[in-house]
């Protein structure tokens, strides 16, 4: 009678683990939400998502909590009255750059793109044509390399000064952007050669703000290509640290940083 127990018992126990294998086979978790075969990730950082309860951002205060850069009324006011008044006092320039694109070589004055935004959502970025109109790379995958021969003598200085950044502004005022954050990426933008959201598994958690016109990345001289492993998680790096420490002090500090390392020094690219 005992090992007819213990039989049914084991019986029991093998159907048991054989439907749990079969669960957890069909329903892992990893399989579910993947679009591309699974590679071996690089990087790995755990990171709290927007809303997560997660304790892991211990660095910053309870009380900041609710200062995240995408939830600050003081920065998304900062960002209109401080873009509207560049859009102002540049206009003679924003004059005088679309007037030498015109005469340079033909095709519009601005370029537009598709740009993940917050939460992922795409929102159409600005910008001034800096490349030959029949050779612009409307996806935006292929980045730009040294010497690229598709931009034009003018498109040249427009890079080297970041003018061409200058009608984000236009984004900035819309809600699309703010002036400091991570910086757009187009969709399938590459990184060593792969996707960046497979380089770095925590990639999206940077859209868990509005996009900038410049960050902290380009301040600390993260920008050009992201051919090099290394450099393209530090981008990311640098995003989520920004994401973590934000105040309107640092946004400020970065767009003074900005404007001294790339307008007046001319090292942009």
């Amino acid at each position: 009678m005992a090992s007819t127990v213990t039989a049914k018992t084991t019986t029991r126990l093998d159907r048991d683990r054989f439907n749990r294998d079969r669960f957890d086979r069909d329903f892992d978790r990893d399989n579910v939400t993947p679009l591309r075969k699974e590679r071996r990730h690089i990087s790995v950082r755990p990171v709290e998502y927007a809303g997560s309860s997660s304790a892991y951002r211990s660095r910053r205060p309870r009380y900041a909590a609710g200062t995240e850069p995408f939830a600050s009324l003081g920065k998304r006011l900062f960002d209109i009255a401080a873009a509207s008044a560049a859009l102002l006092l540049l206009a003679p320039v924003l004059i005088t750059v679309a007037i030498a694109i015109k005469l340079g070589s033909p095709g519009p004055v601005l370029f537009h793109q598709y740009r993940y935004g917050y939460r992922n959502r795409f929102f159409r970025i600005y910008k001034f044509r800096t490349m030959r109109t029949e050779a612009c790379d409307a996806t935006g995958v292929r980045q730009t390399v040294q010497g690229d021969p598709r931009v034009t003598p003018i498109g040249r200085i427009l890079r080297k000064t970041s003018l061409d950044e200058i009608p984000q502004l236009i984004n900035v005022i819309r809600g699309d952007m703010s002036l400091v954050g991570p910086r757009p990426h187009v969709p399938g933008m590459l990184a060593a050669q792969l996707p960046y959201e497979d380089l770095v598994p925590y990639y999206f958690q940077r859209h868990t703000a509005r996009p900038g016109i410049t960050g902290l990345a380009q301040v600390s001289g993260c920008r050009g290509s992201t051919a090099e492993p290394s450099r393209a998680i530090s981008r990311i790096e640098y995003d989520l640290d920004y994401i973590e420490k934000w105040s309107l002090w640092m946004d400020i500090t970065i767009i003074v940083r900005t404007i001294r390392r790339e307008f007046l020094s001319g090292s942009g690219s």
